[in-house]
């Protein structure tokens, strides 16, 4: 048990924190963090309003899988950029630069609804420029957390941002189909773009210290290229890539398709389908909670498997599921297994990227990640035209426990170093302070 003290009225307070509350003991990492359940909440109204909204304008599976398509697909052309800027100019002025970005989507988005100007192509067109702002942020922000919290923290700061995300994810759909019924989806599109307001307010509040190097800022090409040429040289971040996209591919089909899958086969209006989505962020956050005692008994390759196994089963259940309470729980039960197979396998990536090259290596980790997103969601749209829905859902359970199989070679568990090619790559391109370089030698990563 953690213990954090206070001054409240001019006497020290001790608490103890849970083991999974520990990194909310660091200040600018706990305001950041409450900002983001504000804009994660607004994330999930935008995301079950558009895709409930495109089952109206375009029922069609394709159509529908092309909305979790759009949003993930701009990884492809703007995770490495983003990472390298993000390692080459103050990231926290890029994120609100990006957040600024996204709020004019996001109100554009609401102004075209609420005046019945909103065709399918404008919202995918719209859904992929909100993409472009989330690809752009999120290396950035996965960069900033080894900043904002000591190193023994860092795995639990990850798995703490999956819970908020999933307490959001657990209100924030059963909200939106209420607000759906109240105002339509131009409701919850406005309400995003106002959430948004949270995280640029708290950036503006956080006072990063400006950080001198003593060398030359890198040029935007020589740093994707350096950092390409670390991913290439680190096994551990090629692992991990392969773990998260055997976990990725057959994981897409819920997000592509429960809006139509509910509204078609289920027969069930956007209340209900904010009930069936919001339990797999109840799955989340039990799981979130749960990871740290987890993670003291199974090796992080054991917990990726079992979180793939809940994870197929979730998705087998919602296939064969008749009524709504069955395809809840198999929806509880992905939950369970997406949140912390994903906090568990971007730990792994995190802690063997030195900051100097961090953003960018993550980013084409994301890129992975999202990329396998992006093909699975396009995939399984057009398999579902073909055999059906329900059938689509156990054909995606089926093969990940074949793609989980096949990626269980590619081991996450080992501490290894740094390669010492990889360590030197500043010398061709410099970014980082040779004192870092060095003291980076000792510093052991997680394979």
């Amino acid at each position: 048990m953690v213990y954090s003290a206070s001054i409240l009225n001019g006497e020290i307070v001790i608490m103890r924190l849970p083991p999974a509350l520990v990194p909310l003991r660091n200040g600018t990492f706990r305001t950041l963090w409450f900002a983001s359940i504000v804009v994660w909440l607004g994330t999930w109204l935008q995301n079950t309003g558009a895709g409930w909204l495109m089952t109206t304008l375009a029922p069609r599976p394709l159509i529908v899988a092309m909305v979790q398509a759009a949003t993930i697909m701009p990884v492809f052309l703007l995770a490495l950029p983003g990472g390298a800027m993000a390692d080459i100019v103050d990231r926290r002025t890029f994120l609100i630069g990006t957040q600024v970005w996204t709020i004019l989507a996001a109100a554009l988005l609401a102004i075209l609804t609420i005046t019945g100007g909103m065709t399918a192509t404008w919202l995918l067109i719209l859904t992929f420029a909100i993409g472009i702002g989330a690809a752009l942020t999120q290396p950035a922000w996965s960069a900033i957390i080894p900043e904002l919290v000591p190193r023994e923290d860092l795995v639990g700061a990850i798995t703490l941002n999956g819970i908020g995300f999933n307490l959001t994810r657990a209100i924030g759909p059963a909200l939106a189909g209420f607000l759906i019924l109240l105002g339509g989806s131009g409701l919850t599109f406005s309400l995003y773009a106002a959430s948004i307001l949270a995280v640029i307010g708290a950036l503006i509040m956080w006072r990063r210290g400006r950080r001198f190097t003593g060398l030359p800022r890198e040029h935007l090409f020589s740093a994707m290229r350096a950092g390409m040429r670390f991913v290439r040289n680190t096994p551990a971040i090629q692992h991990a890539m392969i773990r998260t996209i055997a976990y990725s591919i057959p994981a897409s089909a819920p997000w592509a398709l429960l809006p139509l899958y509910v509204r078609r086969d289920l027969e069930l209006g956007p209340g209900m389908y904010g009930v069936i989505l919001g339990m797999m962020g109840v799955g989340g956050v039990a799981s979130g909670m749960l990871l740290p005692i987890v993670r003291g008994r199974l090796s992080r390759g054991a917990t990726v498997v079992t979180c793939s196994l809940f994870s197929c089963t979730g998705m087998a259940l919602v296939g064969l599921a008749s009524h709504w309470s069955l395809a809840a729980f198999g929806m509880l039960l992905f939950g369970v297994g997406w949140t912390s197979a994903y906090a568990t396998i971007q730990a792994a990536a995190q802690l063997v990227c030195p900051p100097w090259v961090r953003a960018r290596s993550l980013s084409i980790y994301q890129l992975a990640q999202n990329g396998a997103l992006t093909v699975g969601s396009f995939g399984w749209g057009w398999v579902g035209g073909m055999i059906g829905l329900p059938r689509t859902f156990v054909a995606a359970s089926a093969v990940g426990l074949i793609l989980m199989i096949l990626a269980r070679y590619a081991r996450i568990e080992a501490i290894t170093a740094v390669p010492l090619a990889a360590l030197l790559e500043p010398a061709q391109g410099p970014e980082a302070p040779a004192a870092e370089l060095v003291g980076l030698l000792a510093i052991p990563a997680a394979g």
